[in-house]
């Protein structure tokens, strides 16, 4: 009888882990938990051998009590030593990011070629406004690189419950990010492990069977690649530290680990972060996790340790906070293309109330590399928040009930920092201009076509569409840097498709005005 039980629950315990084995993409997220969690190693074990030693042994209530009282202590035990260790994850991580930072007083120079003009609200509108396709959607925001230019990218994937299950994703929709008005493509393109689309057709279903088990896979993206769409996966490993206490405290700390790259029939390639670099799918392509890049910066608010950031008894010397950015449904980091490639660009706020610019990281997009920029002694620079209010108080004709500034974006030009701030319809249906506010002297200068943004990131701003310089302390009497345009812009006409897509705009100077007639349909000639 005893053979017989033993004998059913090897069986009975082969077929769950084989269950289980097939199943393990579902579990991977409580098996990562319990692998970056070290102190889980101890006190896990501990407490299935005493709930199982208790229950065996004893059967009455009071009996039990010991057992009841010593699962407590070790729930209790690992909650503190978790956060303690989370704490200590975090500082570690800062003392890692404040020791590879290369100090600086120069941001990398704009890219004019490319900027990045288009939010990712007024993306989303472009993208689903323009699409064709009943049976799909736009899914999954991210940005990408195609010859150089940046353009938000969307998964093609099915739309309703019917086609979540039946259809495969269908390809990618870039609009471009530096073409002021709606410019969308399309690549079309079966994946057989997609986006948006049931367990059994998902890229995560075969990153997980065929990638990297023990690693957090971040955002996928889309690439398009010789009229082909692969998904880009990057993700971070643990590093394991252990910290001296009365007893040792081990923990774990993110760092990047490599990308799974996901081909059209569902093959996965997993890439180490210098495989990755070289790989020609990936060529131009961000690299380095969204999420780890913004966690980096985050925790460089403990680089004077874990007691300078509490409350109360904290005393928050040069703590740091992430700037929240206003507008443009989208947070830090930004990818930006820069003279110096790709950067992921962070900028960052005094700890508490202050607004004023502390510093700016820039993280370069394929190698992760580091560097910070400090205004130089003696600078007081205005942070994000700020400069939105500068170009609310610039431009007089602008209803602010209906248009809102967005994303704005730190940008050298000429060895000077500028607030690149895109100013939006509420709603996102375009960008209506662009605003460029210096940052350290408040100074707003507006230009509305994307070849003006070009001209002034490349310096020449008297060639730019300049509207006007202004800041709170400029005086607002007489004509303020008119351009042979004539003064200030008092109305912006959008040209909008049947679809509600801004295709052109054009700026109204003070000095102009607009008339509106219907087209002539006659064809007699005017000699």
């Amino acid at each position: 009888m005893n053979t017989r039980r033993a004998v059913g629950g090897v069986v009975g315990l082969a077929i769950l882990l084989g269950v289980a084995y097939v199943a393990r993409p579902w579990l991977q997220w409580l098996v990562y938990g319990l692998y970056t969690t070290p102190i889980a190693w101890v006190f896990v074990p501990v407490g299935l051998v005493a709930v199982a030693y208790f229950g065996v042994s004893f059967e009455s209530r009071e009996a039990n009590r010991p057992l009841g009282i010593a699962l407590g202590l070790v729930v209790v035990a690992v909650i503190v030593l978790t956060s303690v260790g989370g704490l200590y994850a975090q500082t570690t991580l800062a003392d890692r990011t404040m020791a590879g930072a290369t100090p600086t007083q120069e941001l990398s120079p704009a890219d004019a070629d490319h900027p990045r003009v288009v939010t990712r609200n007024v993306s989303d509108n472009y993208a689903a406004n323009t699409l064709q396709l009943s049976r799909y959607r736009v899914s999954n925001p991210d940005v990408t690189f195609r010859n150089g230019t940046p353009y938000w990218s969307y998964a093609l994937s099915p739309d309703g419950v019917r086609n979540h299950f039946a259809l495969k994703q269908d390809g990618t929709v870039l609009v471009n990010m530096s073409a002021q008005n709606a410019k969308v493509e399309t690549v079309r393109g079966e994946l057989d492990a997609g986006i948006g689309t049931a367990w059994y057709n998902n890229y995560r279903w075969s990153v997980l069977k065929q990638g990297q088990y023990l690693v957090d896979y971040g955002d996928p993206f889309m690439v398009p690649h010789r009229n082909e769409s692969y998904i880009a996966v990057p993700y971070t490993k643990p590093s394991f530290h252990v910290r001296a206490l009365p007893v040792p405290l081990p923990y774990t700390v993110p760092e990047w680990g490599g990308v799974a790259l996901v081909a059209p029939d569902g093959s996965v390639t997993d890439l180490s972060p210098a495989e990755a670099r070289s790989n020609p799918v990936l060529r131009g392509q961000k690299l380095v996790p969204f999420d780890l890049t913004r966690e980096r910066v985050t925790a460089t608010k403990y680089r004077n340790g874990i007691l300078n950031t509490l409350p109360v008894v904290g005393s928050h010397t040069d703590e740091i906070e992430v700037a929240a950015m206003p507008g443009g449904g989208n947070e830090q980091p930004y990818l930006v293309p820069t003279a110096d490639g790709t950067k992921y660009v962070v900028a960052v706020e005094p700890f508490g109330n202050a607004q004023g610019l502390r510093e700016v990281w820039e993280i370069d997009g394929r190698t992760g590399e580091a560097s910070v920029y400090r205004s130089p002694s003696g600078e007081s620079l205005f942070g994000p928040r700020k400069a939105a209010d500068y170009v609310r108080q610039a431009s007089r004709t602008t209803d602010w009930n209906r248009f809102s500034p967005a994303e704005p974006l730190p940008v050298a030009v000429d060895d000077r920092l500028y607030w690149m701030v895109k100013v939006v319809p509420e709603g996102g249906s375009g960008i209506s201009y662009v605003a460029f506010v210096n940052a350290e002297s408040s100074n707003v200068q507006e230009t509305a076509p994307t070849a003006a943004v070009e001209e002034f990131l490349r310096g020449n701003r008297s060639a730019a569409q300049s509207v006007h310089d202004g800041g709170p302390n400029a005086s607002t009497s007489g004509p303020r840097n008119a351009t042979s345009a004539g003064g200030n812009v008092s109305l912006v006409v959008e040209k909008r498709a049947p679809n509600g897509s801004v295709v052109a705009t054009m700026a109204v100077y003070e000095n102009e005005s607009v008339s509106i007639e219907p087209a002539r349909n006659d064809t007699t000639a005017v000699g």
